[in-house]
């Protein structure tokens, strides 16, 4: 089943999250190789493909598991809880409709 991980980053994130973002990026690349990720990104804090400075607000993962506690176990060690990133996570089923 999809299940749709939806983060809150802490203010004034970006550096935290430049800090781990490649081990971030390894483990949606896994996801991906693995046929189980649907998209992955940010919200930017403003109306910017590139925020820059004005960073991040959170992301939004919609991905493939076997069950809702490994979507959750995914979520919960995903590096940007580490570094103090994120602020909360909620982490939910999810059905596409469309495309």
């Amino acid at each position: 089943m999809l299940y749709a991980i939806i983060s809150t980053d802490v203010e004034n994130s970006l550096e935290k999250r430049l800090s781990v973002r490649p081990a971030h990026l390894q483990r949606l690349t896994q996801l991906k190789e693995q046929g189980r990720l649907v998209l992955a990104g940010p919200h930017p804090a403003i109306e910017s493909n590139d925020p820059g400075a004005a960073g991040f607000t959170g992301s939004l993962v919609v991905a493939e598991f076997e069950s809702l506690g490994a979507a959750q176990a995914w979520a919960d060690a995903d590096p940007y809880i580490g570094a103090g990133v994120y602020a909360n996570v909620i982490v939910k089923p999810f059905k596409q409709v469309l495309p």
